[in-house]
């Protein structure tokens, strides 16, 4: 393939996806292995579709693991699950108190959002109503967008929550379809699907991912991609595997610096106005490229750690993103 038929390639899916059209599924497979003297440019063109249909701001949340560890289901990238001995420290719902003090840091930090976060197949009645009552307790006493991840939830509950208020729901896809049944067998990727179109149903804004580098191969990358975009989320997190002693992924091979920027500029092609978040992950795998990560792509990161790992400090993040000339 010559040079000019490459970037001409790349050019004219950047055209199509700017005029409102979708690419095709032939035309995703050849941008997922544009050659590597061609990243570049392939991640130019993604960050000229999410200026031009995303503004210049990244979105900034924060979360807090509300309730850690023995989860009863068996995801093999997780420390929080019970079947593996990670020795992490474990504990139950939070008190109502330290979880509002949080959000109003996060508020004071500057953060937007708020995402409360459980290790759990999916609520009780009584752990919902507990959760309930703390986003009210949240929405009185500090006032910042506040999202959930809450497992596998019920109709009803999509309903409560949005009723509260929640803005937005958090359920990824983890790992794609023709790969699940190697991540986890306690539960389906059908199962899924079908809690994010409960989500959408009671007319909750959908937050949709997946982890990437789990073992999975680049054209599996793109299949998640493109069931992703399918779901139309307004936002999708993209994790890179962080390897957790005690799980069976603890020796997983790591994903180079290229494959994660391909993958975040090809997810922009097929998501053109979602909000693609770069996320667990991106502090252990991309340190001082993070910047490349938001100037091909990405428009959104999750800042002051993550469920099990840490991360970057606000303040840190909120320079970072000032120095690439874009605003939070």
């Amino acid at each position: 393939m010559s040079m000019s038929s490459e970037i001409e390639f790349i050019t004219a899916c950047k055209e199509k996806v700017l005029s409102g059209q979708k690419i095709s599924k032939e035309e995703s497979d050849r941008l997922i292995n544009t050659p590597e003297e061609y990243l570049q440019i392939l991640s130019d063109a993604a960050n000229e579709i999410t200026r031009k249909l995303c503004g210049n701001v990244v979105d900034v949340e924060s979360l807090i693991n509300a309730k850690k560890g023995k989860c009863q289901e068996d995801c093999s990238f997780c420390s929080q699950s019970a079947f593996y001995k990670t020795d992490i420290d474990t504990y139950k719902l939070l008190p109502p108190e330290t979880i509002v003090q949080n959000a109003m840091l996060s508020k004071n930090d500057g953060v937007k959002s708020f995402c409360l976060v459980c290790a759990w197949r999916g609520p009780t009645e009584k752990d919902f109503e507990q959760i309930s009552s703390i986003i009210d307790k949240i929405n009185k006493e500090v006032g910042i967008e506040v999202n959930c991840s809450l497992g596998f939830i019920t109709q009803d509950m999509a309903l409560k929550l949005k009723k509260l208020g929640v803005k937005r729901y958090n359920h990824n896809l983890e790992a794609p379809r023709s790969f699940f049944s190697q991540i986890c067998t306690t539960h389906t990727y059908d199962d899924r699907m079908e809690t994010n179109l409960i989500v959408k149903n009671a007319g909750l804004e959908l937050c949709c991912g997946g982890i990437i580098g789990m073992g999975e191969t680049r054209m599996q990358r793109l299949e998640l991609g493109l069931d992703l975009a399918g779901l139309s989320p307004e936002e999708c997190p993209i994790n890179v595997l962080v390897p957790q002693q005690g799980t069976p992924l603890e020796l997983q091979t790591r994903l180079s610096i290229s494959e994660i920027l391909r993958t975040i500029a090809v997810f922009r092609f097929l998501m053109p106005k979602t909000i693609l978040k770069i996320a667990g992950g991106r502090e252990v795998y991309l340190s001082n490229d993070q910047e490349r990560a938001l100037l091909g792509g990405a428009n959104g990161i999750i800042t002051g750690g993550y469920l099990t790992i840490g991360g970057n400090s606000p303040p840190d993040d909120f320079q970072m993103i000032s120095k690439i000339g874009l605003e939070a």
